[in-house]
């Protein structure tokens, strides 16, 4: 866990957006999220997790019954109480492996923004949550204020190898169910799947009165499609290899990349959510300096 810990929080990154504040733009449970300030002080109700007593604890919580088992001393630690919660939905399908030259995959470039978001979610004293999904959801790490939860949150997508196809409309609708309360949810995946599919599980997004942020990741090869020569294009996603001279096709091609990212944007504006075009070749502290500035009404 601790290896996955140091490698997606990359303090360069996260050095360039501390001062930023991931805020919703809906009142969620009657607060402003992200913007509050938690009116729980101390501990809590809830039980999260042991650590060993270092002098200076508060003798009020020491574990008794856990010292007379171990004859070591450990503190009892407890989950803060939050307005706010936040669950990024990262897609780990086998399209998001693509990558050119010498950039990060689609997957890895994922990672590291959503390690960044649950980081900062967390900084703010409120409860960060992570759905990792392909044809469905298959890990679900609820929300919570812990660095326990965020260290489960980067062990799980640290593991995870792409290999299925994306089914997000699914997947978007059992994130809505789960969520319960109202929540932040960010949307981290390259969308490759039928635009209805995602209009649907977006509209039960809103239904629910979640604030939905989609953040659509793409190489910039995917995007500007500059190969010159006769190249061989490996499938994924359970499609066929092709050897085509990409000249002839470039044209149609652009117009289809045109055509898929104008419908997705449409669809979340009917859905009322927020649209981000991102690139794997943008430095990810200026992506996430960029959008999270506006959207809180700061300048970056």
């Amino acid at each position: 866990m601790a290896q996955a810990y140091q490698k997606y929080l990359d303090p360069a990154v996260l050095n360039q957006i501390r001062h930023l504040e991931v805020t919703a733009r809906n009142v969620v449970e009657g607060f402003l999220a992200g913007l509050h300030k938690s009116p729980y002080k101390g501990f809590s109700v809830e039980f999260a997790q042991h650590r060993e007593y270092v002098p200076g604890d508060d003798l009020r919580y020491l574990d008794w019954k856990a010292y007379a088992k171990s004859d070591k001393y450990y503190i009892k630690e407890y989950e803060e109480e939050t307005n706010f919660r936040a669950v990024v939905v990262l897609d780990t399908s086998e399209s998001m492996r693509y990558q050119s030259g010498e950039l990060k995959s689609k997957l890895d470039y994922g990672r590291y923004m959503a390690a960044s978001l649950a980081y900062l979610v967390q900084k703010q004293s409120d409860a960060a949550g992570l759905a990792l999904f392909d044809e469905k959801l298959y890990d679900w790490v609820p929300p919570a204020t812990s660095q326990v939860t965020l260290m489960r949150m980067l062990a799980s997508m640290h593991e995870r190898v792409p290999q299925k196809k994306t089914n997000i409309g699914d997947v978007l609708v059992d994130v809505a169910q789960r969520s319960g309360r109202r929540s932040l949810v960010m949307v981290i995946s390259d969308l490759f799947d039928k635009v209805e599919h995602l209009k649907r599980g977006l509209e039960h997004l809103a239904a629910r009165k979640h604030d939905v942020i989609v953040f659509n990741v793409m190489d910039p090869q995917e995007r500007e499609f500059t190969f010159d020569r006769l190249t061989q294009f490996i499938g994924l996603e359970e499609y066929p290899d092709l050897l085509v001279d990409p000249r002839s096709l470039r044209k149609a091609y652009l117009e289809e990349v045109e055509h898929f990212t104008t419908a997705v944007r449409r669809a979340c504006l009917r859905a009322r959510s927020d649209y981000v075009a991102i690139d794997t070749a943008m430095p990810l502290d200026v992506a996430l300096q960029a959008y999270l500035a506006k959207r809180s009404g700061r300048r970056g």
